[in-house]
């Protein structure tokens, strides 16, 4: 039994989503998966990338044979359902690893379409319960395993851990409490940082990321410019990082806000990476977990965000650090990752 992946052309390697790809690949190699495409590149030119991918799953294809497991990372543009109809025809089996759901976020298919293109996979690996669910719900009769949250490799620390100068969160950190935010900061993309300012009159914000409008910020607002991910991890300022989207203050509102009930963003790990403890929204699709591990805090509504900060004493704070340290740990080991394909794999024996 052959353990395989077809690896891919990446044009926005520094994205999340193609930060999470890329991870996932490395961790497979290192599980003893053979990546039967082609090498992985990062070409940005459209031409090239069609080029390339469609090579790539054309060789993976030849290459299939009786008894492989071949896992495919989803969404996977036009090619999944050619690309699943063609293992099976070879005798192989498929898992599906969902990233996105085109139904859910950007509407480019039907919900009765996506979960026909998913009964395409033996197994399909979920992020969290609530997507379990909400895909059974929609008649998904496939097994579902759980992934939990999205791995984050990376050898750097935060540069306390290495025995460097501390930063701001190292420090013996007490009400008020400040945060960080990792994202797209345009108005038009996450209105709700700018409303969140003017219920902010004691806790401090440090924005990272591109397209910041100073001229509708606040007092309260840091910001900090574009910062690669292995940057931030030796240097976030906040003690907690805010995991929130779209344009309210009580998340859920919109397709996107609602989405977020049930993905798993990759900007958590990467908070967790920093060693810093994650605010969300009660009803995210990660609260559960969060929860469970004691590694942050969960609201209802950002305008209440000041007032629960408040109610974290420096000595539970401490505690969530040290529970985040923990988790840090086997993000940047792949440990999710591989419990949840090895999982997967054993459903597939056992079917």
């Amino acid at each position: 039994m052959r353990r395989c992946y077809i690896s891919r052309n990446y044009k926005n390697p520094g994205t999340a989503n193609g930060k999470a790809k890329m991870d996932i690949e490395d961790i497979m190699q290192g599980m003893g998966f053979k990546n039967i495409g082609l090498t992985r590149s990062t070409h940005k030119n459209k031409v090239l990338d069609f080029i390339l991918t469609l090579s790539g799953i054309i060789k993976a294809l030849c290459l299939l044979r009786p008894n492989d497991i071949l896992v495919l990372q989803y969404p996977m543009k036009k090619y999944y359902e050619m690309v699943c109809n063609v293992a099976h025809r070879r005798g192989a089996k498929v898992i599906t690893l969902i990233h996105d759901l085109g139904s859910f976020r950007r509407k480019k298919l039907t919900v009765a379409q996506e979960i026909r293109r998913l009964h395409h996979s033996d197994v399909i690996i979920v992020h969290n319960e609530h997507m379990k669910h909400w895909l059974e719900q929609q008649g998904c009769q496939r097994p579902l395993v759980v992934l939990g949250i999205f791995d984050y490799l990376s050898a750097q620390v935060p540069l306390a851990e290495n025995g460097s100068a501390s930063t701001q969160k190292d420090a013996a950190a007490q009400p008020p409490y400040s945060l960080s935010f990792v994202g797209n900061l345009s108005y038009r993309q996450n209105s709700f940082l700018y409303e969140l300012g003017k219920h902010m009159t004691h806790s401090q914000l440090y924005l990272y990321g591109n397209r910041y409008e100073e001229e509708k910020g606040s007092p309260a607002f840091h910001y900090m410019g574009f910062t690669i991910d292995t940057d931030l991890i030796q240097h976030n300022m906040g003690d907690f990082g805010l995991s929130w989207y779209g344009n309210s203050l009580e998340e859920g509102v919109g397709d996107l806000g609602e989405y977020m009930n049930f993905n798993n963003p990759h900007k958590v790990s990467l908070y967790l990476r920093c060693h810093t403890p994650v605010i969300l929204h009660t009803a995210a699709g990660l609260a559960a977990f969060v929860k469970e591990k004691g590694i942050g805090i969960c609201v209802d509504s950002l305008t209440d965000l000041e007032g629960r900060l408040t109610e974290v004493s420096a000595e539970e704070y401490s505690q969530m650090r040290e529970n985040v340290k923990r988790i840090a740990l086997q993000l940047a080991d792949g440990h999710y990752t591989r419990t949840a394909i090895e999982a997967a794999i054993a459903q597939l024996l056992n079917s």
